[in-house]
Formats: structure tokens, C-alpha cells, sequence
């Protein structure tokens, strides 16, 4: 098979890995290197611009031993199977980056033979990247679960983000439909990996020696001071409708990553019908409404101060498919507004509806200097079609609003969200069911 096969066969099986993003590494170029890591990102996605952002997205191989049932690549799936040699993705992602087509690589892999197998032939690749070619460009590998600390350890000081995916919210639906994985092997990675990138940025040093000393459970691993560990951070990814969890259960999840582990980013990957399975859903579509949701959600418990016990409850597991987040919360809480906006401080501003990070900021640096009015408040950048139902400047609703009641807001807000117009057929594929013009603006900026 030629390498042209190949890659067309492994890259198209790598599409359905969604935790790649921006890489929030600054790797330097070296003397008679090539590339660099920019701190403005790599991605295989758009940009909040629009610029297309590129990068490398492949398999090492599509050959599993593993036979998750929702995955393709599923070692009883009758499909055509593919392995690069370490070498042979070393020169395409060097020649890619040469004639300009890439910015850097995301490699991920089935499991071949083993976990430590799989994860020696990554090492590999990337040692002949990073070493022969002095390629110092952005790179993100994934870990497969169930491989040896000595390996991670060895790979994180040559990569600049790590990923292991979770893929499924519960044990019970690990044990289910993934049966060869197990808990244990994907969580024991995952810490060790967050513990070793909170002691690369403490550069804790051993006293003795002057090396900085990373340890998992009964193993230390010395390494000079000036090796970084996953400069960018730690990824996974949660598949969304191949097992029965609720919102409220995967949400909460989420909070506990970012919360414990410190994760740059947990990924959510609306389910594929792949596979047909008397354990797997029936779907005519994937669920890309609840992916939506769920991602606004992340974005309100990483940026805006919230907790997932706030959004959701056990009464109410699953968020609004008519609103988002927010301003559904909002509306379960209209004791906590109006709110005005020349006194509240930032953190109350931040959960008004319409009002972003950055525009809640703005509010706070103005009003210094004036007390502000609703003209002001559109000149700052705040979306006032959702905000001016919230709150009040100076004491004054917005125009002739008085009617203060949660179904004359939840009204307005719906008919609204009905009115946008859905995206033109030649813009990027949208993560929605039905696509507004609202719901790209939100994705984009992050202002919900």
C-alpha cells in the first residue's frame, strides 16, 4: 500500500477525534531548526476571524485490537487497515509544513498489539521529528490508556499538548460498550500527566542534584530544569448520546476535570450511528443541539463562574433545547435581577444574559469614568436584544419594557432566537441543528 492510501485511509479515520484546538504553546525555534509553536494556537478548526487554522490530523494506524462498539475502528468492523511507519509520518508531516499546507500535527492511534506497542511507535514518529528534522513546531499526541508512565514521561517532554479520551461519562457504560478499557487505565494516565505538568510549571527542583523530579505512584523521573512537560496543557473528549447519562451527569464530570486535573479543555463529540449494536442508540441524526448546549455549558463553568449544580438539577437534567444555558438559568432565577448596571460588580455582571467576558469588563473599566446608559451599553459591545430584559441603567428599564415577568421575557428571548437567519450554504460546517447567526456569533466569541 503506498502512502498516499494510507494517509487517505487514517485521515479520514482520525475525523471523529474532536479534542484538537488552539495549542497555547510558545515552543521556540532553535538554530538550524524549522518551525515554531506560536501562542496564537494551532488548530483544526476556524478561527474567531474566520481564518482556517491547519494542522496534520492523522492516525498512526487504524488497526485495533480493542472492539468498542461505537467506534469504527473496532477490531470487528470489516474496513480497510492501515499502519504508517514512524518514519513515513515524520516526512509527511515535514513536508507538509515545507510547502506551507500545515502549521503542525495531531496524532492520535488505534491500539496495535498493545497500549505500550501503540505508544513506543508515537514516541518514535515524534523523537524523529523534534531530534532528526529539528521540527519545533506545535505537535499533540494522544496516550493511550493503559501504557506505562516511563512511556508518557518520555513522550511529554517532546509534545506540547496531551490528550486521553474518556469517550464515555459513566464506568457502567465503559464496562458496556467498551469492555476491553477500564477506568482505572484512563483516569491513572491522566493524573499522572496533570501532575507532571503542575510540577513542570512550579519547576520544583531537587535540592541535591538540580534536576526537576516528577513522580507518579512509586517512580521518579528526573529530568534538567529547562525540559517543559506539556507545555499547553491536557485534553479528552466525551461522547454525547452512545450511553444514557444525562447532561447533568456528563457536566458534571467536566467540572470535576477541570477542577482536579487542571484540563485545558474537555471535548464533546455529538454520537455517530457507525456501528449497529443492540447496545448502541438508534439515531436518525447525531444529537448536535445537546453538543451545542453542552459546550456553552463548559464555557460557563471555565469563564463566567458557574457550577453545575446551578445550571442543572436532578429535576431538571438536561438543559432547555429552546434556550441556551444562560439565559435559561436566568429564567429559573429572576429573583436575581434586574441588575443594575452602574453598581453591580463583575462576577454579577458576567451572568446576565448578553453580556460577555469581555464586555463585562469594559462595563466595569467605563463606569469610572461616567455612569452609563443604554446607548452607552451598546457602543461597549453587549448584546442588548437578550440583556435589556435583565437589567436597568440608572434605575430605568430598557425603552418601554416594565413588564418584569418570566413568561413575557421567556417569550421575547424565544422569539428572538426564532428570528435569526440560518448560515449561508458556503460558510464551515456548523456544530448546530439549525445554525442562527447568534449561535456562530456565540461560538466564536464566547459572549453568551
Amino acid at each position: 500500500m503506498d502512502i498516499q492510501e494510507k494517509l487517505e485511509i487514517l485521515s479520514a479515520s482520525a475525523k471523529y477525534d474532536a479534542s484538537c484546538s488552539s495549542s497555547g504553546s510558545n515552543r521556540k525555534n532553535t538554530k538550524g531548526g524549522i518551525g515554531n509553536g506560536d501562542i496564537s494556537g494551532i488548530c483544526h478548526s476556524w478561527g474567531a476571524d474566520g481564518r482556517c487554522i491547519s494542522l496534520l490530523k492523522i492516525l498512526l494506524t487504524n488497526c485495533c485490537i480493542y472492539d468498542c462498539k461505537y467506534c469504527i475502528n473496532r477490531c470487528s468492523n470489516n474496513i480497510k487497515r492501515a499502519t504508517f511507519t514512524p518514519r513515513e509520518i515524520a516526512d509527511l508531516a515535514i513536508g507538509f509544513y515545507k510547502r506551507n499546507y500545515i502549521e503542525g500535527l495531531f496524532l492520535s492511534s488505534a491500539v496495535l498489539k498493545s497500549p505500550d506497542y501503540t505508544m513506543e511507535l508515537i514516541y518514535e514518529s515524534i523523537y524523529i521529528l523534534r531530534k532528526e528534522y529539528k521540527f519545533n513546531g506545535y505537535i499533540h499526541s494522544k496516550i493511550i490508556p493503559g501504557s506505562s508512565q516511563e512511556l508518557i514521561d518520555k513522550l511529554g517532554t517532546l509534545v506540547d499538548r496531551m490528550s486521553i479520551n474518556i469517550e464515555l461519562p459513566s464506568n457502567n457504560s465503559l464496562k458496556l460498550l467498551a469492555p476491553d478499557k477500564s477506568k482505572v487505565d484512563i483516569l491513572t494516565p491522566m493524573k499522572y500527566v496533570s501532575n507532571n505538568i503542575n510540577f513542570s510549571k512550579q519547576n520544583l527542583l531537587d535540592s541535591g542534584n538540580n534536576k526537576l523530579l516528577l513522580s507518579g505512584k512509586g517512580n521518579g523521573f528526573l529530568r534538567t530544569k529547562k525540559e517543559k512537560f506539556a507545555p499547553a496543557g491536557q485534553t479528552t473528549q466525551l461522547i454525547v448520546g452512545a450511553s444514557p447519562e444525562s447532561d447533568l451527569k456528563i457536566i458534571k464530570l467536566s467540572e470535576n476535570l477541570y477542577q482536579k486535573l487542571k484540563l485545558k479543555r474537555v471535548y464533546y463529540s455529538a454520537y455517530i450511528s457507525l456501528n449497529k449494536d443492540k447496545n448502541l442508540p438508534t439515531l436518525d441524526k447525531p444529537p448536535l443541539l445537546r453538543e451545542n448546549r453542552l459546550y456553552q455549558a463548559d464555557w460557563l463553568l471555565r469563564f463566567y463562574g458557574f457550577k453545575a449544580d446551578e445550571l442543572l438539577n436532578e429535576e431538571n437534567p438536561n438543559f432547555n433545547t429552546m434556550l441556551d444555558p444562560k439565559c435559561d438559568w436566568a429564567l429559573r432565577h429572576l429573583d436575581n435581577f434586574p441588575v443594575e448596571i452602574n453598581e453591580a460588580n463583575y462576577y454579577t455582571l458576567l451572568r446576565v444574559p448578553g453580556i460577555g467576558v469581555i464586555s463585562a469588563k469594559r462595563i466595569v473599566t467605563a463606569r469610572r469614568a461616567f455612569r452609563l446608559n443604554f446607548d452607552d451599553l451598546k457602543k461597549l459591545g453587549i448584546v442588548l436584544k437578550r440583556a435589556r430584559y435583565f437589567i436597568t441603567c440608572n434605575g430605568k428599564y430598557y425603552d418601554k419594557i416594565s413588564n418584569f415577568n418570566n413568561s413575557f421575557i421567556e417569550t421575547n428571548l424565544l422569539y428572538l432566537e426564532k428570528r435569526n437567519l440560518p448560515i449561508p450554504k458556503y460558510t464551515q460546517t456548523s456544530i448546530f441543528d439549525s445554525p442562527t447567526k447568534g449561535d456562530v456569533v456565540k461560538c466564536l466569541t464566547g459572549n453568551i
